[in-house]
């Protein structure tokens, strides 16, 4: 029983500071709930191990200024991935969170995925200047289905070449359990904790890129289903469109190609809407940064758009009734207030659930973010019960 209490006593200890930073003894025992002795005594073994540091002073009161604890950074770090058809995104972080190096790399060299990720890590830990022994979690986020049972790509587009057995290879490669997860679950994890969704438990966050993705969070859990196809909302099927059924499709082609909702709102989708309204750019998200700059004349494309989000918000908000609805994605990112609006009352004109609809304000490469978070959590819990 003694040695169950010091475990929870440095467990609570360590949760503390590194969700608010350094402290000293008198506040994390406050905060805590634990006595000026057992505060001291915990901290102790934090120290002991490595994981806890002194790193300055506070005064104010009436004796000698107290110390300042926190986490040392070096004590663990974690890798997150983000894997795409072209670019392999890196980035390692240390146990507070803070990203010490970030890389991308170009797989085309590699037609073996487990070699390419190998040399993705190798060359953000040679960056960061950190052993890839340090990494206490690792994951990578990929498009298309992964399995829960196996945790292994079942179903993607873009990566032909991760097949059966390449989690397994993976964690034998870098010596360590790797985690694989559907790339939009992972901006969820980062919307959640940065973003629009911030502090939120339940949300959904639909994700207009290469191809319509979604990710469900429920009871501040995200929600894959049986077989992990949860959220795979572009194969939804939507009147005057071909189903996915009925259309061939073969490895490295395009999702939006597949039929369903995807083949309507996909980037590429909806680059081909705008060049119908005689709006023409580089990339969708332009597109629409365009049609919305253009005021009255950029209004009849934004509807459209709305319109054909709104198909697949609507049928979400019906069955799951989130609350809250965020917009990601290269063609939700540039919409902004202007397209949320208009998803909102679209939805609103065909079913009784009104959602608040909001675009997603996380900074940065979302998913990579995402991956380091959930690297994180796995790294901490380590910590924690070791």
């Amino acid at each position: 029983m003694p040695r169950l209490l010091r475990e929870i006593n440095d467990r609570a200890a360590l949760e503390l500071l590194l969700a608010t930073g350094p402290m000293t003894r008198g506040q994390i025992g406050e905060l805590t709930g634990l006595s000026k002795v057992t505060a001291s005594q915990t901290l102790a073994r934090l120290e002991e191990r490595g994981l806890v540091e002194v790193v300055g002073t506070q005064g104010g009161g009436r004796g000698p200024n107290a110390a300042l604890y926190s986490v040392i950074p070096s004590s663990a770090y974690v890798a997150g991935l983000e894997i795409g058809p072209g670019l392999i995104s890196t980035a390692v972080a240390d146990i507070n969170g803070r990203t010490v190096a970030q890389v991308t790399v170009d797989p085309n060299g590699h037609d073996d995925p487990v070699a390419a990720v190998h040399d993705a890590v190798m060359k953000a830990c040679r960056s960061a200047k950190v052993g890839v022994g340090k990494l206490r979690g690792v994951v990578i986020g990929t498009p298309g289905v992964v399995d829960p049972r196996s945790g292994d790509v079942r179903f993607s587009f873009d990566l032909p070449g991760w097949h059966e057995g390449i989690h397994e290879a993976l964690a034998g490669d870098l010596k360590r359990e790797v985690t694989i997860e559907n790339d939009v679950n992972l901006a969820a994890i980062a919307e959640r904790s940065d973003g629009a969704a911030k502090g939120l438990d339940d949300f959904v966050l639909l994700w207009s890129d290469r191809g319509l993705g979604m990710a469900v969070m429920l009871g501040g859990k995200l929600y894959r289903g049986r077989s992990g196809s949860a959220g795979e909302i572009g194969y939804l099927p939507v009147p005057g469109v071909p189903l996915p059924e009925d259309i061939r499709t073969s490895p490295g082609r395009l999702p939006s190609l597949a039929g369903g909702l995807q083949s309507l709102v996909s980037a590429e989708a909806v680059t081909e809407l705008a060049r119908s309204h005689g709006f023409e750019a580089e990339s969708a998200g332009t597109c629409v940064e365009v049609a919305v700059a253009a005021g009255a004349a950029g209004e009849p494309l934004l509807d459209e758009i709305a319109h054909r989000l709104a198909l697949g918000v609507a049928a979400v908000c019906v069955i799951l009734d989130p609350g809250l609805v965020v917009l990601g994605g290269e063609v939700g990112h540039a919409g902004g207030r202007s397209l949320t609006s208009r998803v909102e009352e679209a939805v609103a004109k065909i079913c009784p659930v009104r959602p608040q609809v909001a675009t997603s304000t996380v900074e940065g490469n979302q998913v990579l973010r995402g991956a380091v978070l959930a690297a994180l959590d796995q790294a901490r819990e380590e910590l924690f019960t070791s």
